[in-house]
């Protein structure tokens, strides 16, 4: 029997835009109550707001900026809101550029701080006060192979790859967690869409995914009863190949 995501309490962080908005919309129309967590997209978390509340759920807007700790104590401020909280998604993430050749420590502390550290912090942080949680987190397709232009983004969502399958031993039966990892979906901010076109071709479906891909990949393993420490690759088959992102940028 589906878990009932009807009357949940869901923190979804990232939530403002992109595939966290996706979800938590998905969300929403499964009857989950959504708290939104955002660091600067304040307006576009208010839009959300409106649009989950129309929905007939309740909503509620938490800030935190996670490269400054902001993740510390946010479990909490959810449970204070909502009454409890019964799903974590974590979806926010940073995404810049880097090489292993100027990669720097800072950056790499940064990337890890938000990616992998704050996920794992807010993990266990839900363990504490609950008996009976769901989590997935966003992983990404590029774990199965290599993206030398994202050099300390993928080292932190390796790091976030390995706490999932820990976290997923440690902290049940109290908490179910998976993962999802997205493919090709949007362009990163800054890049348009010829960004998604020149890479449709290293897909083997030869076409991208969709935000709302992802979101029901979340749902089926919130739903799910039997499911721990799985990740759900939503990529059109790319992890399947050997992954290239082209010449070395020298």
């Amino acid at each position: 029997m589906a878990w009932d995501l009807r009357g949940r309490n869901a923190l979804v962080t990232g939530g403002a835009k992109r595939i966290g908005k996706a979800i938590a919309t998905a969300l929403a129309k499964e009857g989950a109550n959504i708290c939104i967590h955002y660091s600067s997209s304040e307006s576009e978390a208010k839009e959300v707001k409106t649009v989950l509340e129309c929905l007939g759920v309740k909503s509620w807007l938490l800030q935190a900026d996670f490269d400054k700790n902001g993740y510390e104590g946010l479990i909490e401020r959810a449970a204070e809101e909502t009454g409890g909280i019964d799903i974590l998604v974590n979806n926010a993430s940073i995404f810049p550029q880097s090489t292993l050749r100027d990669m720097t420590l800072e950056g790499l502390s940064s990337n890890i701080r938000v990616n992998a550290w704050a996920p794992f912090v807010l993990m266990r942080d839900l363990a504490r006060i609950s008996e009976s949680a769901k989590v997935v987190n966003l992983l990404d397709s590029r774990l199965s192979g290599y993206d030398w232009t994202h050099a300390e983004y993928i080292l932190s969502k390796h790091l976030l790859a390995v706490v999932t399958k820990m976290a997923a031993v440690e902290y049940a039966p109290g908490l179910a967690i998976n993962a999802v990892s997205p493919g090709l979906i949007l362009p990163p901010p800054g890049k348009g869409m010829e960004y998604i076109e020149r890479l449709k071709k290293t897909v083997p479906l030869k076409k991208r995914g969709s935000p709302e891909e992802i979101a029901a990949a979340a749902i089926y393993l919130l739903k799910s009863e039997f499911l721990a420490g799985e990740v759900i690759y939503v990529d059109g088959g790319r992890h399947l190949i050997e992954y290239d992102r082209g010449p070395h940028p020298d």
